[in-house]
């Protein structure tokens, strides 16, 4: 079992920056690929990031802009964002799998409680 705690959410205006943080439990962290996905009001989940040992993925409409990172000793999952954009307000979630990364949710077991990121104009 792994348990996810997100944090860093908050209201910040365009052009701003956040940085996203999931803290999970468990000795085996390093072996999971950690997803970061989201969720607008109306919309579907939809995949931001994720990686695993070896690879990092984005979405096309974050590449340049946020940057997933983790640090296994601490067994944390970092998504740094810049140049927010109001189209990226939603609820971010942290998500884990004991496999390779995977763009799709219903492949992740793991997810945590979600953290709000909004971004005003």
């Amino acid at each position: 079992q792994v348990q996810l705690v997100e944090s860093g959410g908050g209201l910040v205006q365009a052009g701003g920056s956040l940085r996203l943080s999931c803290a999970a439990s468990g000795r085996t962290f390093s072996t999971y690929a950690m997803g970061w996905f989201r969720q607008a009001p109306g919309k579907e989940r939809e995949f931001v990031a994720v990686i695993s040992w070896t690879t990092t993925r984005y979405v096309d409409s974050v590449k340049g802009r946020f940057t997933i990172s983790r640090d296994n000793a601490k067994n944390t999952v970092y998504l740094r964002m810049n140049s927010l954009k109001p189209e990226d307000t939603a609820v971010y979630y942290c998500a884990a799998r004991l496999s390779g990364p995977d763009t799709r949710w219903n492949e992740y077991s793991y997810w945590g409680q979600g953290t709000q990121v909004t971004v005003s104009s």
